[in-house]
């Protein structure tokens, strides 16, 4: 049974369509990304899921749940805006009060300071802490009360290279746990190494979902073909770009800064290029080959444009 399961979500803000329409399942035990842009839509569906937004129309339930969801909230923990703590108490004296907020989770505080890190800072000051750690204590706080869901909205934002690498460490250690994540991001990079299931969003509109090993692969007929991505050049660009067209296991070549990129399929290796090219007179200068990446296929999916 579906952790969760949205069915025709709408959400309109005057002759704005934040949600268009909008139908996928969340299966269990999964970290499950909505990912677009920036004003794709991705925080106001996770609004509406946890009751802070109302929806237009359209409807969610948790667990199987047709009726109320207040009972089914008390496996849910949420990260949905930036930490509000008291800057001037320990972290410690910070979780006691969300667990008192909550009604439930005082006799977690030890364990998930421990989860995310920071029980050697427990009495440390909210103001001494870095962007890092502070998003750390706000999960920790999503985890009173052992839920065995996690709701974040861009858990990695604003964060620099060490704190993105702390909170990707710290989710996938919870999906080890059993934990079912259900992640908003706009970073293709992250979601691509956590997530194993994700929903691509652009101006309301749900483009695609599935698994991110699905998501990479491309239907041909009754096949699946793992695409494969190949950066090349030579010192005429434009008649090696002729050339390849030619051979019938590329599937696109367009025009990069430093040469072209291929996609091909998964039966190309470099060295068929790299032959194909030299019996037509041609040499290159570079060839690297390269797994299909989440942005290439975000890209294939949503096109260039910004939802801005």
């Amino acid at each position: 049974m579906a952790i969760l399961s949205i069915d025709n979500l709408t959400k309109n803000y005057r002759s704005v369509k934040a949600l268009n329409d909008v139908s996928f399942t969340v299966p269990p035990k999964t970290v499950f990304g909505i990912l677009g842009p920036n004003g794709s839509g991705k925080t106001t569906l996770l609004g509406i899921i946890m009751d802070v937004i109302k929806a237009s129309g359209g409807t969610y339930n948790w667990g199987g749940d047709e009726g109320e969801h207040h009972d089914y909230r008390k496996k849910i923990g949420t990260l949905l805006e930036t930490p509000n703590f008291y800057h001037y108490l320990s972290a410690e004296k910070n979780l006691l009060i969300a667990a008192k907020i909550k009604g439930r989770g005082a006799g977690d505080i030890e364990k998930v300071l421990k989860t995310v890190n920071l029980f050697d800072r427990k009495d440390s000051k909210f103001n001494t802490f870095s962007l890092g750690m502070k998003q750390r204590l706000a999960i920790a706080s999503a985890l009173l009360g052992d839920p065995e869901i996690l709701v974040f909205d861009e858990p990695t934002n604003g964060l620099d290279p060490a704190g993105i690498a702390e909170i990707r460490e710290l989710i996938r250690e919870l999906y080890k746990q059993g934990k079912t994540i259900i992640m908003a991001s706009h970073i293709l990079d992250e979601v691509e190494k956590v997530c194993t299931h994700v929903a691509i969003i652009q101006k309301g509109v749900l483009k695609t979902v599935g698994s991110v090993a699905d998501l990479m692969n491309t239907s041909t007929g009754l096949h699946a073909v793992v695409n494969v991505v190949i950066e090349i050049s030579a010192t005429d660009n434009e008649a090696l770009k002729n050339i390849l067209q030619q051979l019938n296991e590329v599937i696109s070549v367009s025009a990069t800064d430093n040469g072209l990129q291929l996609v091909c399929t998964e039966k190309i290796t470099g060295e068929i290029v790299n032959r194909f090219c030299f019996d037509r007179g041609i040499v290159l200068n570079m060839l690297n080959v390269k797994r299909k990446t989440l942005e290439t296929r975000f890209l294939e999916i949503t096109g260039k444009q910004s939802d801005k």
